[in-house]
Protein backbone atom coordinates (compact mmCIF):
# COMPACT_ATOMS: atom_id res chain seq x y z
CA UNK A 1 0.00 0.00 0.00
CA UNK A 2 1.64 3.64 -1.13
CA UNK A 3 2.39 5.67 2.01
CA UNK A 4 -0.15 8.52 2.30
CA UNK A 5 1.10 11.95 1.17
CA UNK A 6 3.34 13.98 3.54
CA UNK A 7 1.25 17.22 4.94
CA UNK A 8 1.37 20.89 5.75
CA UNK A 9 1.59 22.02 8.83
CA UNK A 10 -2.00 22.65 8.59
CA UNK A 11 -3.27 19.05 7.57
CA UNK A 12 -3.75 19.12 4.46
CA UNK A 13 -2.04 17.46 1.55
CA UNK A 14 0.92 18.89 0.00
CA UNK A 15 -0.47 17.68 -3.56
CA UNK A 16 -3.20 20.46 -2.85
CA UNK A 17 -0.57 23.17 -3.37
CA UNK A 18 -1.88 25.01 -6.87
CA UNK A 19 1.94 25.90 -7.94
CA UNK A 20 0.59 26.52 -11.52
CA UNK A 21 -1.04 30.16 -10.67
CA UNK A 22 2.57 30.96 -8.86
CA UNK A 23 4.37 30.99 -12.55
CA UNK A 24 4.21 30.37 -16.17
CA UNK A 25 3.79 27.36 -17.33
CA UNK A 26 7.49 26.58 -18.60
CA UNK A 27 8.25 26.69 -14.80
CA UNK A 28 5.69 24.67 -13.12
CA UNK A 29 7.70 21.68 -12.69
CA UNK A 30 11.02 23.71 -11.93
CA UNK A 31 9.30 25.48 -9.14
CA UNK A 32 7.39 22.59 -7.76
CA UNK A 33 10.72 20.86 -7.19
CA UNK A 34 12.03 23.61 -5.16
CA UNK A 35 9.20 24.01 -3.34
CA UNK A 36 8.72 20.41 -2.28
CA UNK A 37 13.10 20.46 -1.82
CA UNK A 38 12.62 23.85 0.50
CA UNK A 39 9.85 22.69 2.41
CA UNK A 40 11.62 19.18 3.72
CA UNK A 41 12.90 19.33 7.37
CA UNK A 42 12.65 17.81 10.64
CA UNK A 43 11.04 19.32 13.99
CA UNK A 44 12.61 18.89 17.38
CA UNK A 45 11.51 15.21 17.90
CA UNK A 46 12.37 13.93 14.52
CA UNK A 47 9.31 13.80 12.68
CA UNK A 48 9.35 14.77 8.79
CA UNK A 49 7.11 18.42 9.03
CA UNK A 50 6.88 20.00 5.59
CA UNK A 51 5.93 23.69 5.48
CA UNK A 52 3.39 25.30 3.08
CA UNK A 53 4.92 24.37 -0.39
CA UNK A 54 2.52 27.21 -1.84
CA UNK A 55 4.05 30.23 0.32
CA UNK A 56 7.45 28.27 -0.55
CA UNK A 57 6.59 27.82 -4.36
CA UNK A 58 6.16 31.58 -4.29
CA UNK A 59 9.73 32.23 -2.67
CA UNK A 60 11.22 29.56 -5.05
CA UNK A 61 9.26 31.44 -8.07
CA UNK A 62 10.48 34.78 -6.97
CA UNK A 63 14.12 33.47 -6.26
CA UNK A 64 14.01 31.67 -9.46
CA UNK A 65 13.46 34.92 -11.33
CA UNK A 66 15.83 37.58 -9.42
CA UNK A 67 19.01 38.09 -11.48
CA UNK A 68 21.90 36.87 -10.25
CA UNK A 69 25.31 39.00 -9.31
CA UNK A 70 23.98 41.82 -11.15
CA UNK A 71 23.04 40.61 -14.54
CA UNK A 72 19.90 39.72 -16.57
CA UNK A 73 17.27 37.60 -15.05
CA UNK A 74 17.79 33.83 -14.75
CA UNK A 75 15.67 32.01 -17.32
CA UNK A 76 14.09 28.10 -16.86
CA UNK A 77 16.89 26.73 -18.65
CA UNK A 78 19.55 28.10 -16.86
CA UNK A 79 17.92 27.20 -13.53
CA UNK A 80 16.71 23.74 -14.56
CA UNK A 81 20.43 22.45 -13.21
CA UNK A 82 19.69 23.33 -9.69
CA UNK A 83 16.13 21.06 -10.21
CA UNK A 84 18.32 18.10 -11.04
CA UNK A 85 15.94 14.71 -11.18
CA UNK A 86 18.52 12.58 -9.72
CA UNK A 87 18.55 13.87 -6.48
CA UNK A 88 16.31 11.59 -4.72
CA UNK A 89 18.13 10.10 -1.76
CA UNK A 90 18.72 6.61 -1.74
CA UNK A 91 19.73 6.40 -5.14
CA UNK A 92 22.45 4.44 -6.18
CA UNK A 93 25.59 5.12 -8.45
CA UNK A 94 24.27 4.12 -12.12
CA UNK A 95 25.78 0.94 -13.22
CA UNK A 96 29.12 0.67 -14.10
CA UNK A 97 30.25 3.55 -11.48
CA UNK A 98 31.93 3.05 -7.66
CA UNK A 99 30.32 4.18 -4.83
CA UNK A 100 31.93 7.11 -2.98
CA UNK A 101 32.98 5.32 -0.35
CA UNK A 102 34.52 2.53 -3.09
CA UNK A 103 36.71 5.53 -4.77
CA UNK A 104 37.56 7.08 -1.55
CA UNK A 105 39.07 3.59 0.17
CA UNK A 106 41.14 2.98 -3.18
CA UNK A 107 43.03 6.39 -2.62
CA UNK A 108 43.17 5.71 0.98
CA UNK A 109 44.81 2.22 0.62
CA UNK A 110 47.33 3.15 -2.25
CA UNK A 111 48.22 6.24 -0.20
CA UNK A 112 46.97 9.20 -2.54
CA UNK A 113 45.92 12.62 -1.00
CA UNK A 114 43.25 13.63 -2.83
CA UNK A 115 40.20 12.69 -5.04
CA UNK A 116 39.02 14.53 -7.67
CA UNK A 117 35.71 13.69 -9.53
CA UNK A 118 33.21 15.90 -11.53
CA UNK A 119 30.07 15.81 -13.74
CA UNK A 120 31.74 14.30 -17.26
CA UNK A 121 34.90 13.25 -16.02
CA UNK A 122 36.70 10.13 -15.32
CA UNK A 123 37.30 10.05 -11.41
CA UNK A 124 41.21 11.27 -10.78
CA UNK A 125 43.38 10.95 -8.01
CA UNK A 126 46.78 13.01 -6.41
CA UNK A 127 49.54 10.73 -6.23
CA UNK A 128 52.65 11.73 -4.86
CA UNK A 129 51.74 15.54 -6.15
CA UNK A 130 50.46 14.30 -9.74
CA UNK A 131 47.09 14.05 -11.04
CA UNK A 132 46.32 9.98 -11.94
CA UNK A 133 43.46 8.74 -13.70
CA UNK A 134 41.51 5.52 -12.95
CA UNK A 135 39.58 3.08 -14.78
CA UNK A 136 36.20 4.18 -13.72
CA UNK A 137 33.76 5.84 -16.72
CA UNK A 138 33.26 9.57 -17.19
CA UNK A 139 30.68 10.13 -14.09
CA UNK A 140 27.67 11.54 -14.91
CA UNK A 141 24.66 13.55 -12.91
CA UNK A 142 23.16 10.73 -11.51
CA UNK A 143 26.11 9.45 -10.21
CA UNK A 144 27.38 12.55 -8.66
CA UNK A 145 24.12 13.35 -6.68
CA UNK A 146 23.94 9.91 -5.66
CA UNK A 147 27.68 10.54 -4.30
CA UNK A 148 26.71 14.14 -2.60
CA UNK A 149 23.91 11.66 -0.68
CA UNK A 150 26.83 9.33 0.67
CA UNK A 151 28.40 11.98 2.84
CA UNK A 152 25.69 15.29 2.80
CA UNK A 153 22.25 16.18 4.30
CA UNK A 154 19.43 17.36 2.14
CA UNK A 155 19.93 20.51 3.88
CA UNK A 156 23.96 20.82 2.44
CA UNK A 157 23.00 19.77 -0.55
CA UNK A 158 20.45 22.87 -0.27
CA UNK A 159 23.32 25.13 0.41
CA UNK A 160 25.12 23.77 -2.58
CA UNK A 161 22.75 23.92 -4.72
CA UNK A 162 22.20 27.98 -3.59
CA UNK A 163 25.46 29.08 -3.50
CA UNK A 164 27.64 26.62 -5.88
CA UNK A 165 30.14 25.95 -3.06
CA UNK A 166 30.62 24.15 -0.18
CA UNK A 167 33.16 23.42 2.49
CA UNK A 168 32.72 20.36 4.72
CA UNK A 169 33.98 17.04 6.10
CA UNK A 170 33.55 13.78 6.65
CA UNK A 171 35.00 10.65 7.98
CA UNK A 172 35.18 7.53 7.52
CA UNK A 173 36.23 4.24 9.38
CA UNK A 174 39.54 4.65 8.18
CA UNK A 175 39.95 8.30 7.54
CA UNK A 176 38.38 11.59 7.64
CA UNK A 177 37.53 13.46 4.99
CA UNK A 178 37.96 17.45 3.92
CA UNK A 179 35.35 18.50 1.04
CA UNK A 180 34.77 21.19 -1.13
CA UNK A 181 32.21 21.22 -4.16
CA UNK A 182 32.09 23.63 -6.27
CA UNK A 183 30.25 24.20 -10.17
CA UNK A 184 31.72 24.56 -13.47
CA UNK A 185 31.22 25.06 -17.19
CA UNK A 186 30.65 21.40 -17.41
CA UNK A 187 28.42 20.40 -14.14
CA UNK A 188 29.25 20.37 -10.46
CA UNK A 189 32.66 18.89 -8.93
CA UNK A 190 34.25 17.60 -5.95
CA UNK A 191 37.93 17.67 -4.40
CA UNK A 192 38.05 15.76 -1.28
CA UNK A 193 41.60 15.96 0.56
CA UNK A 194 42.17 12.56 2.78
CA UNK A 195 43.46 13.45 6.35
CA UNK A 196 44.49 9.95 8.32
CA UNK A 197 42.62 9.44 11.48
CA UNK A 198 46.62 8.14 13.04
CA UNK A 199 48.02 11.49 13.63
CA UNK A 200 51.48 10.84 12.38
CA UNK A 201 54.82 12.04 15.37
CA UNK A 202 57.13 14.48 14.87
CA UNK A 203 59.96 12.08 14.54
CA UNK A 204 57.53 10.02 11.61
CA UNK A 205 57.37 13.17 9.92
CA UNK A 206 61.74 13.65 10.36
CA UNK A 207 61.03 16.85 11.72
CA UNK A 208 63.96 18.92 13.10
CA UNK A 209 64.36 19.16 16.98
CA UNK A 210 63.27 23.01 17.03
CA UNK A 211 59.41 21.94 16.68
CA UNK A 212 59.31 20.23 19.69
CA UNK A 213 61.27 23.10 21.43
CA UNK A 214 59.16 26.08 20.60
CA UNK A 215 56.14 23.65 21.78
CA UNK A 216 57.61 24.52 25.02
CA UNK A 217 56.97 28.26 24.82
CA UNK A 218 54.45 29.68 27.20
CA UNK A 219 53.04 32.99 25.03
CA UNK A 220 53.86 33.84 21.24
CA UNK A 221 52.50 33.83 17.67
CA UNK A 222 53.88 30.53 15.64
CA UNK A 223 53.26 30.49 12.30
CA UNK A 224 53.34 27.66 9.84
CA UNK A 225 53.10 28.34 5.87
CA UNK A 226 52.83 27.00 2.50
CA UNK A 227 51.35 26.95 -0.04
CA UNK A 228 48.03 24.15 -0.45
CA UNK A 229 49.01 20.85 -0.18
CA UNK A 230 52.19 21.48 1.85
CA UNK A 231 51.71 19.81 4.54
CA UNK A 232 51.23 22.61 6.74
CA UNK A 233 48.04 20.57 8.54
CA UNK A 234 50.24 17.65 9.62
CA UNK A 235 53.05 19.61 10.95
CA UNK A 236 50.89 21.46 13.27
CA UNK A 237 49.05 18.06 13.95
CA UNK A 238 52.07 16.50 14.81
CA UNK A 239 52.68 19.58 17.09
CA UNK A 240 49.36 19.81 19.03
CA UNK A 241 50.10 16.03 19.84
CA UNK A 242 53.40 16.28 20.84
CA UNK A 243 52.20 19.11 23.42
CA UNK A 244 48.48 16.69 24.24
CA UNK A 245 51.15 13.59 24.70
CA UNK A 246 53.38 15.50 26.93
CA UNK A 247 51.95 18.92 28.59
CA UNK A 248 48.58 19.46 30.55
CA UNK A 249 47.52 22.73 28.43
CA UNK A 250 44.20 23.60 27.72
CA UNK A 251 44.36 23.90 23.53
CA UNK A 252 40.91 25.37 21.17
CA UNK A 253 41.72 24.95 17.92
CA UNK A 254 39.50 26.95 15.47
CA UNK A 255 39.12 25.52 11.54
CA UNK A 256 36.96 25.50 8.72
CA UNK A 257 36.71 22.61 8.33
CA UNK A 258 38.33 20.51 11.24
CA UNK A 259 41.04 18.54 9.55
CA UNK A 260 42.76 16.14 12.92
CA UNK A 261 40.79 15.48 15.03
CA UNK A 262 42.65 15.20 18.29
CA UNK A 263 41.39 13.09 21.66
CA UNK A 264 42.68 14.80 24.90
CA UNK A 265 45.37 12.39 26.48
CA UNK A 266 47.51 14.74 29.15
CA UNK A 267 46.24 17.88 27.42
CA UNK A 268 42.56 19.21 27.35
CA UNK A 269 41.26 19.41 23.52
CA UNK A 270 38.49 20.98 22.09
CA UNK A 271 37.70 21.89 18.51
CA UNK A 272 35.54 24.30 16.93
CA UNK A 273 34.47 24.41 13.25
CA UNK A 274 33.61 28.00 11.53
CA UNK A 275 30.10 27.73 9.89
CA UNK A 276 29.09 24.68 12.23
CA UNK A 277 30.21 25.95 16.07
CA UNK A 278 31.09 29.30 15.49
CA UNK A 279 30.36 31.65 12.12
CA UNK A 280 33.75 33.75 12.18
CA UNK A 281 37.38 32.42 13.06
CA UNK A 282 37.80 35.98 14.55
CA UNK A 283 34.49 35.43 16.77
CA UNK A 284 35.80 32.24 17.96
CA UNK A 285 38.94 34.14 18.93
CA UNK A 286 37.97 36.32 20.83
CA UNK A 287 35.54 33.81 22.42
CA UNK A 288 38.64 31.78 23.32
CA UNK A 289 40.49 34.14 25.13
CA UNK A 290 37.61 33.99 27.69
CA UNK A 291 37.86 30.10 27.89
CA UNK A 292 40.93 29.57 29.82
CA UNK A 293 43.27 28.59 26.83
CA UNK A 294 46.47 27.89 27.51
CA UNK A 295 47.36 27.21 23.46
CA UNK A 296 45.01 28.16 20.68
CA UNK A 297 45.07 26.61 17.01
CA UNK A 298 43.62 29.17 14.34
CA UNK A 299 43.33 27.36 11.01
CA UNK A 300 43.80 30.24 8.82
CA UNK A 301 45.05 33.78 9.67
CA UNK A 302 42.61 35.05 6.77
CA UNK A 303 42.09 38.86 7.46
CA UNK A 304 43.44 42.35 9.73
CA UNK A 305 40.88 41.27 12.29
CA UNK A 306 41.58 37.46 12.80
CA UNK A 307 45.46 38.99 13.04
CA UNK A 308 44.66 41.86 15.28
CA UNK A 309 42.90 39.41 17.69
CA UNK A 310 45.75 36.57 17.31
CA UNK A 311 48.47 39.05 18.18
CA UNK A 312 46.62 40.32 21.16
CA UNK A 313 46.39 36.41 22.71
CA UNK A 314 49.71 36.09 21.96
CA UNK A 315 50.53 39.34 23.95
CA UNK A 316 48.55 38.77 27.10
CA UNK A 317 50.06 35.24 27.73
CA UNK A 318 48.95 32.70 25.20
CA UNK A 319 50.21 30.39 22.35
CA UNK A 320 48.88 30.95 19.49
CA UNK A 321 49.62 28.60 16.33
CA UNK A 322 47.80 29.72 12.80
CA UNK A 323 48.87 29.01 9.34
CA UNK A 324 49.24 31.40 6.09
CA UNK A 325 49.35 30.76 2.47
CA UNK A 326 53.05 31.98 1.92
CA UNK A 327 56.34 30.90 0.79
CA UNK A 328 58.94 31.81 3.09
CA UNK A 329 59.43 33.04 6.87
CA UNK A 330 60.29 36.87 5.15
CA UNK A 331 57.46 36.99 2.84
CA UNK A 332 55.45 35.98 5.81
CA UNK A 333 55.97 38.71 7.69
CA UNK A 334 55.48 40.52 4.50
CA UNK A 335 51.92 39.22 4.08
CA UNK A 336 51.11 40.38 7.51
CA UNK A 337 52.21 43.67 7.51
CA UNK A 338 50.53 44.00 4.14
CA UNK A 339 47.29 43.53 5.57
CA UNK A 340 48.13 47.15 7.23
CA UNK A 341 48.22 50.78 5.90
CA UNK A 342 51.48 52.07 5.29
CA UNK A 343 50.92 54.51 8.36
CA UNK A 344 49.99 50.92 10.40
CA UNK A 345 53.37 49.21 9.35
CA UNK A 346 55.59 50.76 12.53
CA UNK A 347 53.47 49.64 15.03
CA UNK A 348 52.77 46.36 13.67
CA UNK A 349 56.56 45.92 12.94
CA UNK A 350 56.68 46.42 16.81
CA UNK A 351 53.77 43.94 17.70
CA UNK A 352 55.10 41.66 15.76
CA UNK A 353 58.44 41.88 16.91
CA UNK A 354 57.32 41.44 20.11
CA UNK A 355 55.08 38.83 19.78
CA UNK A 356 56.31 36.51 17.32
CA UNK A 357 58.24 33.27 18.28
CA UNK A 358 59.18 31.15 14.99
CA UNK A 359 57.81 31.43 11.54
CA UNK A 360 58.07 28.23 10.09
CA UNK A 361 57.25 27.47 5.69
CA UNK A 362 57.21 24.43 4.40
CA UNK A 363 57.18 22.56 1.28
CA UNK A 364 56.85 19.21 -0.75
CA UNK A 365 58.99 17.21 -2.73
CA UNK A 366 59.19 13.76 -3.83
CA UNK A 367 61.65 11.47 -2.37
CA UNK A 368 63.76 8.88 -4.47
CA UNK A 369 61.96 5.96 -2.86
CA UNK A 370 58.71 7.46 -4.38
CA UNK A 371 57.54 9.13 -0.89
CA UNK A 372 57.52 12.77 0.19
CA UNK A 373 59.44 15.15 2.44
CA UNK A 374 59.01 18.23 3.98
CA UNK A 375 61.73 20.95 3.49
CA UNK A 376 61.84 24.15 5.75
CA UNK A 377 62.46 27.71 5.92
CA UNK A 378 62.45 27.97 9.50
CA UNK A 379 62.36 31.51 11.65
CA UNK A 380 62.96 32.16 15.27
CA UNK A 381 62.65 35.71 16.63
CA UNK A 382 65.78 35.65 18.26
CA UNK A 383 66.96 38.88 19.64
CA UNK A 384 68.67 40.14 16.29
CA UNK A 385 66.00 39.16 14.35
CA UNK A 386 63.52 41.18 16.45
CA UNK A 387 65.91 43.93 15.55
CA UNK A 388 65.34 43.77 12.18
CA UNK A 389 61.76 43.21 11.93
CA UNK A 390 60.83 46.26 14.36
CA UNK A 391 63.17 48.51 11.50
CA UNK A 392 61.53 47.00 8.84
CA UNK A 393 65.14 45.99 7.55
CA UNK A 394 63.50 41.92 6.12
CA UNK A 395 66.39 41.60 3.77
CA UNK A 396 68.54 41.76 6.69
CA UNK A 397 66.59 38.82 8.27
CA UNK A 398 66.68 36.23 5.17
CA UNK A 399 70.52 37.09 4.68
CA UNK A 400 70.57 35.96 8.56
CA UNK A 401 68.75 32.94 8.68
CA UNK A 402 71.22 30.16 6.74
CA UNK A 403 74.23 31.58 9.43
CA UNK A 404 71.67 30.71 12.73
CA UNK A 405 71.55 27.11 12.54
CA UNK A 406 72.65 26.88 15.95
CA UNK A 407 69.41 28.54 16.72
CA UNK A 408 67.42 25.80 15.01
CA UNK A 409 66.91 28.45 11.95
CA UNK A 410 67.69 26.74 8.39
CA UNK A 411 66.91 28.20 5.00
CA UNK A 412 64.99 26.50 2.52
CA UNK A 413 68.10 25.74 -0.11
CA UNK A 414 69.72 24.11 3.16
CA UNK A 415 66.86 21.76 3.99
CA UNK A 416 67.09 20.31 0.11
CA UNK A 417 70.81 20.05 0.57
CA UNK A 418 70.44 18.16 3.35
CA UNK A 419 68.11 15.53 1.74
CA UNK A 420 70.31 15.06 -0.71
CA UNK A 421 73.27 14.72 1.06
CA UNK A 422 70.87 11.76 2.54
CA UNK A 423 70.15 10.19 -0.41
CA UNK A 424 66.51 10.78 -0.35
CA UNK A 425 66.15 13.27 -3.05
CA UNK A 426 68.09 13.92 -6.60
CA UNK A 427 69.99 16.59 -7.83
CA UNK A 428 67.40 17.70 -10.26
CA UNK A 429 64.72 17.82 -7.68
CA UNK A 430 66.63 19.33 -5.49
CA UNK A 431 67.02 22.23 -8.03
CA UNK A 432 63.33 22.26 -8.67
CA UNK A 433 62.37 22.13 -5.94
CA UNK A 434 64.37 25.64 -4.82
CA UNK A 435 63.50 29.15 -4.25
CA UNK A 436 67.08 30.34 -5.46
CA UNK A 437 68.08 27.82 -7.62
CA UNK A 438 71.28 29.32 -8.27
CA UNK A 439 72.57 29.58 -5.23
CA UNK A 440 71.45 26.02 -4.85
CA UNK A 441 73.27 25.23 -7.87
CA UNK A 442 76.47 26.79 -6.62
CA UNK A 443 75.85 24.28 -3.12
CA UNK A 444 75.70 21.28 -5.01
CA UNK A 445 78.95 21.98 -6.64
CA UNK A 446 80.47 22.34 -3.13
CA UNK A 447 81.20 26.18 -4.20
CA UNK A 448 78.36 27.35 -1.02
Amino acid sequence: MAPPPPLRSNGTSVLDADVTKLAGNGETTMISQIALNMSRGMDGGGTTVLADPAAMAGTAAQGAMQPMNGGQAATPAANSRAASPFQAKGQGPTPGNPTLQELIKAAFDKGFSDVHVGVGEVPRYRDRGAIAHTEWPATDKATFYSWLHEILTEEEIAKFEATLDFDGATQYEFARVRINIFDSLHGPAMVMRLIPLKILTCEQLNLPPVFKDICHYHKGLILITGPTGSGKSTTMAAMIDYINDSMPKNIITIEDPIEFVHKSRTALIKHREVGINTLKFDNALKAALREDPDIILVGEMRDRETVNTALKAAQTGHLVMGTLHTNSAVKTIERVLGLYQPEEQPAMRIALAESLVSVISQGLCRTTDGKRAAYHDIMINTDAIRDYIRKGELDEIEQLIPKCTFDGMCSMNQALYKLYEEGRITEETALEMSPKSNEMAQMLRGRV
